[in-house]
């Protein structure tokens, strides 16, 4: 298996990591079993908070939930339709 292969079997192992059901935090994608939005988790990344940090504090969540959200967000930038950046004058 080439690493292209190798990376997309990864990719959708990590994608199915990520949930979302209208009836669990509105909808929004969560980390599956859990209630941790992948939002919330992205925050505290860009906030500072190391993978390890959030993986301390929430005991049952593995690296590759961490992973998993980091993908989605990244898939999520593909469609740059979504993005409303002013271009410096």
């Amino acid at each position: 298996m080439d690493t292209v292969e190798a990376r997309s079997k990864t990719d959708a192992e990590l994608a199915q990591r990520i949930v979302s059901d209208p009836k669990v935090m509105a909808g929004k994608p969560v980390i599956r079993g859990t209630r941790l939005t992948v939002d919330h988790i992205l925050n505290r990344l860009a906030h500072g908070d190391k993978a390890e940090d959030i993986l301390a504090e929430y005991t049952y969540l593995q690296p590759d939930d961490i992973r998993a959200c980091l993908l989605l967000a990244s898939r999520c930038m593909e469609d740059v339709s979504c993005l409303s950046v002013v271009a410096p004058a």
